[in-house]
C-alpha cells in the first residue's frame, strides 16, 4: 500500500475546501491556516514542474500530447509519493481510470482516496461563473464525454470526462479504502461529516480538534483570505476562487430548459445521489 490519498471531485465540488480542513485539523492551531499554504500537507497531481523533469530538455510540458502526457503521470505520482513523509493529499479531477492503456491514478502508491461528489444543477453555475463561460456553455462542457482541461504552461491537461462519468468512475464499485461524500451534507452538517473523514484517516476521535478545524476551515473564513491575501489555486478568468458555496442556487438562476437539458444528460447518477428534482420529467 501506497502513501497517497486522493482527494477527488469533478471541478467546483469542495476538494479545496476538503483539503483545507485536513490541514486545519492536523495542523491543529487556534488560528486558521494560510490557505496559500495547504501545499505543506497536499499537492496537486497536475503541477507542470513534477511532469518537466520527466521530458527531454529541448522539450516543455506543453509540447507533449495528452498520450505522453498519461504515460510520464505515473513517474509524477512515485515521485510525490517517494517525496513525502507519510501520508500525502493530493487533489485530482481526472476521472478514476485510464486514457489509451495508462492509469490516469497510480495504484500501486495510493492508500485510498475521499470522493466528494456535487449537484451539477448547482456545479453549472459555479463553473460558469469561476471560468467565465455561459451557462449553456457549461451544460455542454459537462456533458461531453472526454473533456478535460488544457495543456497550460504551470498545468498539464486533466481528463475530467462528463460529469455523469465522473461521478461513475469513482462511485460504481464498492470501496472500503474510498470515502464518497456529498457536498451538500458537509454544508449541512459539517460536524457529522468531517467526522467521517476523522474516522477514515483513522484519527483519533477529538471533539475539541474537530470543532476548531471546521470553524477554521468555513466557507466564510476561506472567502476572507482570499479576499485579503489572494488565492494562488486561482484561475487567471476567475475573479475569485471562493464564491458563495451555496446549495439550490439552481433555482433561482436556471431555466426550464436549461435544467431539463442537465436531466437528459445525467438523470441515472442523479437519481443516485437524490439529485434529482421531483418536478421534472424523467
Amino acid at each position: 500500500m501506497g502513501n497517497i490519498l486522493w482527494v477527488a471531485s469533478y471541478p467546483k465540488s469542495g476538494n479545496t475546501w476538503m483539503r483545507t480542513f485536513i490541514q486545519n485539523y492536523i495542523e491543529n492551531t487556534l488560528k486558521p491556516i494560510n490557505i496559500n499554504s495547504i501545499h505543506e500537507h497536499s499537492t496537486a497531481e497536475s503541477y507542470a514542474y513534477r511532469y518537466q523533469k520527466h521530458c527531454s530538455l529541448e522539450r516543455a510540458t506543453t509540447d507533449l500530447t495528452i498520450e505522453e502526457i498519461c504515460a510520464i503521470r505515473p513517474l509524477v505520482h512515485k515521485d510525490i509519493a517517494n517525496q513525502a513523509n507519510g501520508t500525502i493529499f493530493v487533489k485530482t479531477h481526472n476521472y478514476l481510470g485510464s486514457f489509451r492503456g495508462h492509469p490516469l491514478h497510480t495504484s500501486s502508491v495510493s492508500s485510498g482516496s475521499i470522493y466528494i461528489v456535487r449537484n451539477p444543477l448547482d456545479i453549472v453555475i459555479s463553473m460558469s461563473n469561476y471560468f467565465n463561460y455561459s451557462i449553456d456553455k457549461t451544460i455542454d462542457y459537462m456533458s461531453e464525454e472526454m473533456t478535460g482541461t488544457p495543456n497550460e504552461k504551470e498545468n498539464v491537461p486533466q481528463l475530467i470526462s462528463s460529469w455523469s462519468l465522473h461521478v461513475k468512475s469513482w462511485t460504481q464499485t464498492p470501496d472500503p479504502s474510498c470515502l464518497i461524500l456529498r457536498y451538500e451534507d458537509i454544508l449541512k452538517n459539517s460536524r457529522k461529516v468531517f467526522r467521517k473523514v476523522e474516522s477514515f484517516l483513522k484519527l483519533k476521535k477529538d471533539p475539541a480538534r474537530l470543532k476548531r478545524a471546521i470553524k477554521n476551515s468555513s466557507f466564510g473564513q476561506l472567502k476572507i483570505q482570499e479576499k485579503k491575501h489572494g488565492f494562488v489555486e486561482k484561475h487567471e478568468n476567475a475573479n475569485s476562487f471562493f464564491r458563495k458555496g451555496e446549495i439550490n442556487q439552481w433555482q433561482k438562476k436556471l431555466t426550464d430548459l436549461q435544467i431539463q437539458k442537465i436531466i437528459d444528460h445525467h438523470e441515472i447518477q442523479m437519481k443516485r445521489f437524490k439529485y434529482f428534482p421531483s418536478s421534472y420529467r424523467t
